[in-house]
């Protein structure tokens, strides 16, 4: 049987893929920077300053709007995870109990 991603997970995907270009493209401009800055031609320095303070502030922007997103999610599912509880206490102790016991078991062994 395999699972297919569920649409969180391949958004998830998705989001981590853009982030690792966002951070590519980032160093490539901080990398353009600095041959610029060894040019000596001031041209050069302020321009590629430029692209890199865009970049910077693009990707940061990006950052914590994934920072919010990731929030947002975290704080859905723990609300998701306390109503389940409320709706089903004896099947949460008896989860918790099980999980106590496998993990006894495994610190046990060593």
């Amino acid at each position: 049987m395999t699972m297919q991603p569920t649409g969180s997970h391949r958004e998830s995907e998705a989001s981590t893929e853009q982030l690792k270009d966002d951070l590519r493209h980032l160093s490539q401009t901080v990398e353009e920077l600095v041959k610029a800055t060894a040019d000596d031609s001031r041209g050069h320095i302020t321009e590629a300053r430029e692209r890199a303070q865009q970049r910077l502030s693009e990707t940061r922007a990006k950052l914590e709007a994934r920072g919010e997103k990731f929030y947002e999610s975290a704080r859905d599912q723990m609300d998701c995870c306390d109503r389940y509880v409320r709706d089903n206490p004896w099947t949460s102790i008896g989860i918790g109990a099980g999980v106590g016991v496998v993990i006894g078991l495994l610190i046990g062994r060593r």
